[in-house]
């Protein structure tokens, strides 16, 4: 059993940089990944970055690689999303999600958005002049 809470988000214009972070509470002993999530008005939600257990394992969809990173501080219980060179499109209220792992070893990458267990409830991040 996890809780989740973003935070971070707010406004920034195009090219700036701001940093998601995703504080877990509950079972957090256990194994688990955690995904950054996006969904902008009138559009389904989609996948931005996961990573596993350890900051050994991440995932980073197309139109975010190179300009994000994703990494977790296990001692804070927190997961963290970098994101550099915003552009308008990534306007969007971004939410952290949970999945409980079977083993450490396990790979985020190939779960979908249905299949996690946990969600926070957004952080907007607007990119606009």
């Amino acid at each position: 059993q996890l809780q989740l809470v973003e935070s971070g988000g707010g406004l920034v214009q195009p090219g700036g940089s701001l940093r998601l972070s995703c504080a877990a509470s509950g079972s957090t002993e256990d194994y688990y990944a955690v995904g950054w999530f996006r969904q902008a008005p009138g559009k389904e939600r989609e996948g931005v970055s996961c990573i596993g257990n350890s900051n050994t394992s991440t995932f980073y969809e197309e139109p975010v690689k190179g300009r994000f990173t994703i990494s977790r501080d296990n001692a804070k219980n927190t997961v963290y999303l970098h994101m550099n060179s915003l552009k308008p499109e990534d306007t969007a209220v971004y939410y952290c999600a949970a999945i409980m792992l079977d083993s450490v070893l396990t790979y985020c990458a190939g779960y979908t958005k249905n299949q996690y267990d946990f969600w926070g409830k957004g952080a907007l991040v607007n990119v606009s002049s």
